[in-house]
């Protein structure tokens, strides 16, 4: 049998082509872990690396009024992350240009100003037309009993050892209130 090469028919593998483009678009993360951002340093990083984790997501900003929080959520990181929880700063400048630093300023800022030792990305945005995926995501596909644009800096979302999004805290709720560490604390204890 004669071997059928792309010259012969292009049609048939512009088609599978379109098909296996249009199966990539309306691919879903299952999620947190299907998402890769790089850190402020711009090395790529996999949230896959935090399966197992509980991890609080929050959209950190250097010139709020919410600012003082990285001093708690350093904190309560440091008391958890032994345990198998992390914090995953995601500096953005969504808010009344409340971060307009690069990434080394913001990455300076965080160490001079707060000593943060947990993970912060690099800047990226959490609302509008250029958001990022994964703020799309925890917004509209996370959890719908979540979902919501996210209204100003340092909105909480937690997630679970699975990668599932299991609470949300809006930016008055500081880091170390008794409903963050109540919630951090019993998904610690779900293995």
């Amino acid at each position: 049998m004669r071997k059928i090469w792309k010259a012969e028919f292009p049609g048939y593998f512009l088609a599978g082509a379109l098909v296996l483009m249009s199966a990539a678009a309306s691919y879903a993360a299952s999620s947190i872990y299907d998402f890769s951002l790089p850190l402020l340093d711009g090395k790529p990083a996999s949230l896959a690396d935090y399966k197992g984790k509980v991890v609080l997501v929050v959209n950190v900003a250097s010139r709020c009024g919410f600012t003082p929080q990285y001093s708690a959520l350093e904190s309560t990181y440091e008391k958890y992350k032994d345990q198998g929880f992390v914090i995953l700063g995601f500096p953005a400048n969504n808010f009344a240009n409340q971060e307009p630093g690069t990434n080394a300023e913001i990455g300076e800022f965080c160490r001079s100003k707060y000593s943060v030792t947990f993970p912060v990305y690099g800047k990226i945005s959490v609302k509008g037309d250029d958001q990022a995926p994964l703020y799309a995501y925890l917004t509209k596909e996370a959890n719908p009993a979540l979902a919501g644009d996210i209204k100003w800096n340092f909105t909480k979302f937690l997630v679970d050892r699975h990668g599932k999004v299991v609470q949300r805290f809006e930016p008055a709720t500081t880091p170390d209130s008794p409903q963050v560490i109540g919630a951090i604390e019993a998904a610690l204890k779900d293995k």
